[in-house]
């Protein structure tokens, strides 16, 4: 079993800035990808940026310029920089991992953690 821990959400003020990080912890051999989705009110969970084991990196379109995601292998942990909040970033921010407890591409896993609520005030 592995545990998604994620720290950093909160309450702020538009403009401000937050950063999330994420650490994962159990039986994991690897660790492919890792990234942040997020759930606004009433709408459907949206993938915000997620990086490979590689380092390449993906953004939603809406969050380009703003966020800025990166991974520490040595820790099993991802973060999630985020500067000029809008309201609109509001919602509750989910960890993503997808890795092996074995070792081989064929037992991929994808783990979510519990979600860490960003509200982002006016």
């Amino acid at each position: 079993q592995v545990q998604l821990v994620e720290l950093g959400g909160g309450l702020v003020q538009a403009g401000e800035s937050l950063r999330l990080s994420c650490a994962a912890s159990g039986s994991i051999a690897s660790i492919d990808v890792m990234g942040w989705h997020r759930q606004a009110p009433g709408k459907q969970r949206e993938l915000v940026a997620v990086i490979t084991s590689g380092g390449s990196t993906n953004y939603a379109d809406s969050v380009k310029g703003r966020f800025t995601i990166s991974r520490d292998n040595a820790k099993n942990t991802v973060y999630l920089q985020i500067n000029n909040l809008f309201p609109e970033d509001t919602g509750v921010y989910y960890c993503k991992c997808v890795y092996s407890y074995k070792g081989s591409w064929r037992d991929l896993i994808l783990s979510w953690g519990q979600g860490t609520q960003v509200t982002v005030s006016s």
